[in-house]
C-alpha cells in the first residue's frame, strides 16, 4: 500500500453465543482478536439459547471491546471505522452487537460499516493467506449455512450452491446428540471418527436434481437415525466410532465432490474453506488432497479464525469501507439476511 495511511477497523461479532471484539489493520493484520465463548453455558441444554446468549452479550460485551482496544494499543481516536455483524444469525443476540457498534460509532463520530456474518467468515481467508485475492470459490460450512460460492471480487458475491434443508453443522449437532455424545457436535464427532471405518456403513450420498452445486443432509440425518433404531430393535450392539466415520464420510465426500465439480464448471483456479465446520481436520485434510489431484489451490483458515470471531469481520468490513460502503445509525440487526444482500 505504500504510503497509503493504515486503516484500522474496530469489528464486533455477537450473532450466535461468541462475544467477539477485534482490532484489524488493513483488512490483513489482527492487532487484537478477543473472543468470549458461553459454550460451557449452552452445553447444558444441549444447544445455544437465544434468550441467555443475549443476556450474556449484553454482559460481555464492552469488556470484550475494552481488551480488543487494549491489545491493540489503540484508542477509539485511532480507529478508522467499527465494523459489525448485522446478519444472519440469532435476532437477540445480533441487537447487543449492533446497538454497541452505533454507541461507539455515534460517539467517537466513526463510520459505521454493517458486515454480513457469512462475508466475514469468507474474509477469513485473507486474514492468513496475505497473497489470497479474488476471484475465487469458496465452500462455507457452519452450523447454519452450507453454501458455495463464488467470491468475484472483494464484497461481490454470487451463490451457486446451497442446502436445501439441515447445513452441515447442524446434521452433526442432531447425529452427535443422538449417538450421545453431546453439544458442541462437530468437534466430538470429528474426534470419535478418527476412531472408526468411514466405510463400515453405507450412508447416503445426496443429489439435488437440476441443481448439480446443491446440498440436501436431512436424509442422512434420517439415515443415522433409523440405523441406530434398527441396533436398539434388534438389540443389535453399535460401534459409535464406525456411526460417526461413516456418516462424516458421507457429507465429506459430498462437500468435497461438489466444490471440486464447482471449480472445475466455473473455472476457479482457487479453491477456500470458511465456517466452524471448516475446523474439521478430516474435511480440511480431503479437501486439501482433492484440490491437489485437481491441480486447484487451496486455502483455508486455522480452526480459531473458522469459528465466529471479530477478526473475520473486520476483514470484511475493511473491504466494505474501502468500496465506500457504510450504514446509517438506523441500522438493524437482520436475523435471516441473504449473502450478497445490503
Amino acid at each position: 500500500m505504500g504510503t497509503e495511511k493504515d486503516i484500522l477497523i474496530l469489528a464486533i461479532e455477537s450473532s450466535c453465543d461468541e462475544t467477539a471484539a477485534a482490532v484489524v489493520k488493513n483488512g490483513r493484520t489482527v492487532l487484537s482478536n478477543i473472543i468470549s465463548s458461553q459454550i460451557a453455558l449452552h452445553t447444558v441444554y444441549g444447544g445455544v439459547v437465544p434468550e441467555i446468549a443475549s443476556r450474556k452479550h449484553v454482559e460481555k460485551i464492552n469488556q470484550v471491546i475494552g481488551e480488543a482496544l487494549k491489545e491493540a494499543g489503540v484508542g477509539l481516536g485511532g480507529i478508522d471505522a467499527v465494523g459489525v455483524t448485522y446478519g444472519p444469525g440469532l435476532v437477540g443476540a445480533l441487537l447487543v452487537g449492533v446497538a454497541e457498534a452505533k454507541a461507539i460509532a455515534y460517539a467517537a463520530k466513526k463510520p459505521l460499516v454493517g458486515v454480513h456474518h457469512i462475508e466475514g467468515h469468507v474474509s477469513a481467508n485473507y486474514i492468513e493467506n496475505p497473497k489470497l485475492e479474488p476471484p475465487f470459490l469458496c465452500l462455507v460450512v457452519s452450523g447454519g449455512h452450507t453454501h458455495l460460492v463464488l467470491v468475484k471480487d472483494y464484497g461481490v458475491y454470487e451463490v451457486i450452491g446451497r442446502t436445501h434443508d439441515d447445513a452441515a453443522g447442524e446434521a452433526y449437532d442432531k447425529v452427535a446428540r443422538a449417538i450421545g455424545l453431546g453439544y458442541p457436535g462437530g468437534p466430538k464427532v470429528d474426534a470419535l471418527a478418527k476412531e472408526g471405518n468411514p466405510y463400515a456403513i453405507p450412508f447416503p450420498r445426496a443429489h439435488i436434481e437440476g441443481a448439480p452445486f446443491d446440498f440436501s443432509f436431512s436424509g442422512l440425518k434420517s439415515a443415522v437415525l433409523n440405523y441406530l433404531n434398527s441396533c436398539e430393535m434388534k438389540s443389535e450392539p453399535v460401534n459409535q466410532a464406525d456411526v460417526a466415520a461413516s456418516f462424516q464420510q458421507a457429507i465429506i465426500d459430498v462437500l468435497v465432490g461438489r466444490t471440486v465439480a464447482a471449480a472445475t464448471e466455473y473455472s476457479m483456479g482457487k479453491v477456500a474453506l470458511a465456517g466452524g465446520v471448516a475446523s474439521n481436520s478430516a474435511l480440511r485434510a480431503a479437501m486439501q488432497e482433492a484440490c491437489a489431484n485437481h491441480g486447484l489451490e487451496f486455502y483455508r483458515p486455522s480452526p480459531l479464525l473458522c469459528t465466529d470471531n471479530a477478526a473475520m469481520i473486520g476483514a470484511a468490513a475493511y473491504y466494505e469501507y474501502r468500496r465506500g460502503v457504510q450504514s446509517g445509525l438506523d441500522l438493524n440487526a437482520v436475523p435471516n439476511l441473504k449473502i450478497g444482500e445490503r
